[in-house]
């Protein structure tokens, strides 16, 4: 999911990566961006084991809570590839619940983003990750299948590490591969695929529910 995204990514978050490692960059400059993402990452986690712990309580709690966290990711990965492929736009809808909390974060990251030390440009991207993103909330869907807190910062480390190629060549691709990234094409590939995902998630759901009646 993290690797299907890098359009979205560069387009969602390519110009606060671009910032940190502009032409003529040295190592240290490398460093400090490898150093935001990973503050980014570790959000990322530390949101997937907020969930892991939700749908811990969840599944035990409620009888069939498996397979509605499976429609859930199902409805999810669907909605997530219209959006890749600007079908439908529902997912905006869910970015706006987030906005509140990322207006404080956001002029705490920009001042952070600023400074030049590894440990400030590492904090910067903690609060980075909290940025609105229907990708992020997707792969949290994913998170709250684990039903583990542990299992639910795995996943989210991997979505995060997936993420990651696109965030930290963002300085380095050419042009051209950029374009490649962004066309829509591009995306509405990567659209298609998730919806296909999507559906195959839900037929399971759908069997599963079907051998539990």
């Amino acid at each position: 999911m993290g690797l299907a995204g890098a359009g979205h990514c560069l387009m969602m978050c390519g110009g606060l990566a671009g910032a940190l490692n502009r032409p003529g960059d040295t190592a240290p400059s490398i460093a400090a961006l490898v150093s935001y993402n990973a503050g980014r990452i570790s959000s990322y986690a530390l949101a997937g084991t907020l969930v892991g712990l939700l749908s811990q309580a969840i599944l035990s709690g409620i009888g069939p809570g498996l397979l509605i966290l499976r429609f859930v990711a199902a409805f999810f990965l669907i909605a997530l590839g219209c959006y890749f492929g600007g079908w439908w736009f529902g997912l905006q809808k869910l970015e706006r619940l987030g906005r509140p909390l990322w207006q404080r974060l956001a002029p705490s990251a920009a001042k952070l983003r600023q400074g030049n030390g590894l440990l400030t440009r590492y904090l910067a991207g903690t609060l980075w990750g909290w940025l609105p993103c229907g990708l992020v909330y997707s792969a949290l869907s994913w998170a709250a299948l684990s039903g583990s807190p542990a299992t639910g910062a795995l996943y989210m480390l991997a979505f995060g590490l997936g993420t990651l190629p696109a965030m930290l060549a963002m300085g380095w691709f050419s042009g051209a591969l950029q374009s490649i990234l962004k066309a829509q094409g591009f995306r509405q590939a990567m659209g298609v695929l998730m919806i296909v995902y999507g559906l195959w998630v839900a037929v399971i759901a759908l069997r599963q529910t079907l051998v539990f009646n």
